[in-house]
């Protein structure tokens, strides 16, 4: 760890490093308000990464001022730690930015900021990291393998694990047993292991949140969970099995539970988290109940990395009416996590 992330650990503070995202959405003018608010800054110590004259546009869009310590890369272990730190990247000049369109520009930008977040991780030197949306066909145009977010940790980081995303509320997290593949395939990818395999790393990941016993629900398949296998059999010969498998290994889960309904018992009987069987199934559920304020988290990385559950709103662009709920939802749970990694003290 540098010297900077050890002064950090003495005062209670992670550093986390903030990749700034598509400069043509939404993404500019929540990195200034984010590391302009009093809360973030007690959490935590921001490492934010982009171009500087991006992020004075966006400032300019929230109405904030920001006084940050501008460090280069190489620079940061001699950061104070008074401040946040922007590491200015130089890549970007706003007469480039298309404001509201996916072009190469702006993902060769994104692509380029979390690159270096994840490499300031890896490397020790900051404790989480963090992004504010991404546009997945700007991706794409400057960097062609990208599938999604964890295809891109995992090519940057040489990271062979596996990585999940967890959508996060206050009073409810959403895990799923498939994610980006389709619909027609979901059956086929279900079986018993893979489904205690979630719920193992659900476990861990809401342990690492402070939730030390973690009450999961997990959701059937078919309409009214197969209906005793009139509406399909994946719950009798799949569902229901994994979850018997991982009750005798300890763990307090319940289910299947009808996936229409299982949202409204999980806030009901006080469940930490629900394991759902794809994507959709859990997201149109997570984005009614907390659109403003869900947050992606990437579990099963050596780190905690977290970023806003919405997208880049091309639409609201540089109207100054972009909420800040859900990034800041996003570095908040991201310190309590690093800081349970580290063993730093939650008074601290």
């Amino acid at each position: 760890m540098t010297s900077n992330g050890a002064a950090e650990a003495k005062n209670g503070r992670p550093v986390i490093a903030l990749a700034m995202g598509d400069p043509a959405g939404i993404s500019p003018e929540l990195t200034a308000r984010l590391l302009a608010l009093v809360d973030v800054r007690e959490a935590a110590h921001i490492i934010a990464v982009g171009d500087r004259r991006i992020l004075d546009e966006g400032a300019k869009v929230a109405g904030v001022e920001l006084d940050l310590e501008a460090v280069s890369l190489d620079a940061l272990g001699t950061a104070g730690t008074s401040r946040h730190v922007f590491v200015d990247l130089e890549h970007l000049d706003p007469a480039d930015v298309v404001r509201g369109e996916a072009t190469l520009a702006g993902g060769a930008f994104a692509t380029r900021n979390f690159r270096a977040a994840l490499e300031l991780a890896h490397a020790g030197k900051a404790d989480a990291v963090c992004f504010t949306p991404f546009n997945k066909k700007a991706m794409r145009f400057a960097y062609p393998g990208y599938d999604d977010e964890i295809r891109f940790i995992a090519d940057v980081l040489s990271f062979t694990g596996k990585v999940r995303e967890f959508n996060v509320l206050e009073k409810v997290w959403n895990a799923r047993v498939t994610s980006h593949i389709p619909l027609s395939d979901v059956a086929r990818n279900l079986s018993v292991e893979g489904i205690v395999a979630e719920l193992e790393l659900t476990r861990a990941c809401l342990r690492n949140a402070g939730h030390d016993e973690a009450k999961i629900a997990v959701a059937g398949l078919n309409p009214h969970a197969g209906d005793g296998g009139s509406f399909g059999m994946e719950e009798i010969d799949i569902i229901e099995p994994a979850v018997e498998k991982a009750k005798a290994l300890g763990f307090n889960v319940e289910g299947p539970f009808p996936a229409d309904t299982v949202f409204v018992r999980a806030l009901k009987e006080g469940f930490h988290a629900v394991l759902t069987m794809y994507h959709d199934q859990g997201q149109i559920a997570m984005k009614l109940m907390g659109f403003d304020k869900g947050v992606t988290m990437m579990g099963g990385l050596p780190f905690p990395l977290c970023t806003p559950a919405h997208g880049t709103a091309y639409d609201i662009a540089g109207k100054g009416i972009a909420d800040v709920g859900a990034s800041r939802e996003a570095i908040l749970l991201a310190a309590r996590m690093a800081k349970k990694n580290r063993g730093l003290s939650a008074a601290a």
